[in-house]
């Protein structure tokens, strides 16, 4: 099982956390770097510095860049990625907040197809359900479960057409879980067709400041 790792706590507020992730990165899908909400207006050192010792660790590093369901115009988030490129040298982005209904895949084959032509390698789309089953093809991987543990484990169901693509393109991002079920957790999205998890204990309103457990497993 692939670990994607959205931290978004900054490096001199949790220094700790960093240093096990820079420690276990070379085992992670990838690792989401998130300064403010997106890139912010100026480089931050901090993060420039975390950032530079996860590619050394290597791991591969993913720019946030929020979508918001397809209100921002997509010269803002092309401008978000050229940022994160220059100050953070991320690899790949990690589309949050994106539209799941087919009448909005255009809108978004548009932009993933433009932010490959930056280089943007690779591509995860967040709609945190199934999306219309055209977006699968659009991005490297799809985060198709984003929600507490209570709703992953009573009411989650996974539809047909996901069994066309392998685990390898899909990632359930669960927060709210146990400490001691956290294996548990890896384990039911491996079961429900997902290569690729990001379980956490931390709760709303931003579960992502603190790291996975699953993390140690792969050190």
């Amino acid at each position: 099982m692939s670990l994607l790792i959205p931290l978004y706590v900054h490096p001199a507020e949790d220094p700790g956390a960093w240093h096990r992730l820079i420690g276990a990165a070379a085992g992670t899908y990838a690792v989401v770097i998130n300064p403010a909400n997106g890139p912010g207006q100026v480089p931050d050192p901090a993060f420039a510095a975390a950032a530079e010792a996860l590619r050394a660790a290597g791991a591969r590093l993913l720019a946030y860049v929020d979508t918001d369901y397809g209100a921002r115009s997509p010269a803002e988030m092309t401008d978000d990625v050229l940022r994160y490129r220059e100050w953070y040298r991320t690899d790949g982005c990690f589309l949050d907040q994106v539209t799941a209904s087919p009448d909005e895949l255009p809108a978004c084959r548009r932009l993933v197809r433009s932010l490959r032509k930056l280089g943007a390698a690779p591509v995860v789309l967040n709609p945190g359900i199934h999306p219309a089953p055209g977006y699968a093809r659009l991005a490297d991987l799809v985060v198709t479960f984003e929600g507490h543990w209570s709703t992953y484990v009573s009411t989650f169901s996974r539809p047909s057409w996901t069994s066309r693509h392998p685990p390898e393109r899909f990632c359930h991002l669960v927060y709210g879980v146990p400490e001691a079920l956290v294996p548990l957790a890896v384990r039911t999205a491996r079961e429900r067709g997902a290569g690729v998890a990001g379980p956490v204990t931390g709760e709303l309103p931003n579960p992502w400041t603190q790291l996975t457990p699953a993390l140690e497993e792969t050190e």
